[in-house]
């Protein structure tokens, strides 16, 4: 990364020193950096109280069916894959790549090779897992891909993790770009798309999400009709083995279907599919219900 003199500006000192002990870590066997991950997960469960709080009321609502002793060992887990999933952020920015290889299953991959082969563009969805810059790496290894990306607010880490993106994707490009996103599905690529944050309902419709209506953008069933791309679900775990998977659902039927809230619908159905079967690699420290209704109370009491 060409170094720009003012990020040695003293305020840059603690990026500096943080992105250096991350650099480190990726030097670690695997299971050490797995319980290193975990005990930093476990110290930020204890001081990281707004964000415990958040992740609270994320499991509470979306697994009623858990007691609420398994509800707390839940939230606990989740701090804990954060933690892993940061340090498999390090891995995605540093390491080298080819060292993967042997380290990833992809399930159902003939699905996706035949939406690519339509020449249409492929709209794979995604979802904030830990696992999310390290995800995409991994995909690399298969396909050639674009992904969005959104500003850090820190100027020093976002060129650090543009410079990072740029190493195994085809193209990065900005959220707010979307002439560069018509184009990459125009030209037929594969562009990586994540779908389930809460972006203000101005840009959404309320669908049910792990049967919670949560606010869900409009945008994936437009960027859909642009080249009429078909539309897939990805996933990407870490299994107790500490090897990875990635799968894809089959293409997405009868969508979009000009229904909104019917497209959202099953957008968020296939999302959830996902997240059940590692949940706690899903980012729940995220606010996910942040957008209420007419009358709705807050549900994080903020």
């Amino acid at each position: 990364m060409k170094t720009n003199t003012h990020y040695w500006h003293p305020r840059y000192w603690p990026t500096w020193l943080a992105l250096a002990i991350l650099r480190i870590t990726i030097y670690l066997p695997s299971h050490l950096r797995i319980l290193l991950g975990r005990a930093l997960g476990n110290l930020l469960f204890m001081v990281a109280k707004r964000r415990r709080h958040i992740t609270q009321v994320n499991i509470r609502l979306c697994f009623p069916e858990l007691t609420p002793k398994q509800q707390h060992r839940l939230v606990q887990q989740v701090f804990q894959e954060n933690a892993i999933g940061l340090l498999e952020t390090a891995q995605s920015f540093w390491a080298p790549i080819e060292s993967f290889k042997s380290q990833v299953v992809f399930k159902n991959i003939q699905a996706l090779k035949t939406a690519v082969a339509a020449g249409k563009g492929v709209l794979l969805i995604g979802a904030h897992y830990t696992t999310l810059d390290l995800g995409g790496l991994l995909f690399s290894l298969f396909f050639p891909l674009d992904v969005m990306y959104r500003p850090h607010d820190n100027p020093l880490f976002d060129a650090v993790l543009r410079k990072a993106r740029a190493r195994w994707a085809h193209a990065v490009i900005p959220r707010n770009n979307m002439r560069a996103i018509f184009r990459s599905l125009k030209q037929g690529h594969i562009f990586w798309y994540p779908a389930d944050q809460d972006y203000g309902e101005h840009l959404s419709v309320f669908a049910p999400f792990f049967g919670i209506p949560a606010a869900t953008l409009e945008t994936t069933a437009r960027l859909a009709q642009v080249n009429h791309s078909p539309v897939l679900i990805i996933g990407h775990h870490r299994l107790p083995d500490h090897s990875y998977v990635l799968s894809v659902s089959d293409p997405l039927t009868h969508y979009p279907s000009g229904h909104a809230v019917n497209d959202a619908t099953q957008v968020n159905a296939e999302i959830e599919k996902q997240i059940r079967r590692f949940p706690a690699q899903y980012m729940w420290v995220h606010r996910r219900f942040k957008t209420r209704g007419e009358g709705e109370p807050d549900r994080y009491g903020e």
